[in-house]
């Protein structure tokens, strides 16, 4: 038989208290020493946030966290980091287009790109495609078709796109969407020479 497990004298889990536990990471086993020193730390970052906003609050945080690396006090790294753009966020102008028409736009063309790849891959034809490229790649497209893509007609002359070919079912369900292909032509990927009438040319691939 082991030997009975001890405490440790932690009065919060002696009483059956629920302790916090963190898990990000960082260690929740310590022993908090001294609870008032503590409050005051947690009432000095509140104060930061209050009055200096949460941008010092993060950027005094990561200097902390860079200080207890070089004293060695063993505090983990982050194993990420935010995405940090060139424009700060109270500084992004609003929106320019329909935030809900758009994101309904991009789910109707994920739905076909995604229908026309598993069409691609039935008894017969079995070619199949690529869904995930264009999929996690959709609402990075639609914002340059939408607001940055210039169309051949535009005083200053198109824009000339090379779009990554395993995304090309979701450049051609917008097309079908424009009107500007059919859904026999969809029902015809990778498909150019067997399917009646023509298929859709099947995306490139590069090799190094």
């Amino acid at each position: 038989m082991s030997a009975p497990q001890q405490s440790g004298g932690d009065p919060a889990r002696d009483a059956g208290t629920t302790r916090a536990v963190i898990t990000d990471g960082l260690p929740s086993q310590l022993v908090d020493t001294d609870p008032d020193e503590t409050q005051e730390w947690l009432e000095s970052l509140d104060a930061v946030v209050d009055h200096a906003g949460r941008g010092r609050a993060r950027y005094l945080m990561l200097r902390m966290l860079q200080r207890s690396r070089e004293q060695q006090v063993g505090v983990p790294a982050l194993r990420s980091t935010d995405y940090i753009n060139t424009i700060p966020p109270e500084r992004e102008p609003w929106f320019p287009g329909d935030e809900h028409v758009e994101r309904r736009i991009r789910a109707y063309i994920r739905w076909n790109a995604a229908i026309m790849v598993h069409r691609a891959q039935r008894p017969g034809i079995a070619v199949g495609g690529h869904i995930s490229s264009y999929a996690s790649s959709a609402s990075l497209y639609e914002v340059g078709f939408n607001h940055f893509f210039r169309g051949k007609d535009h005083p200053g002359g198109g824009d000339q796109i090379w779009f990554q070919g395993h995304a090309s079912p979701g450049i051609y369900a917008r097309a079908f969407l424009e009107g500007r292909l059919t859904e026999a032509q969809l029902d015809g990927f990778r498909q150019e020479v067997s399917h009646p009438g023509g298929g859709l040319s099947p995306p490139t691939r590069t090799r190094g």
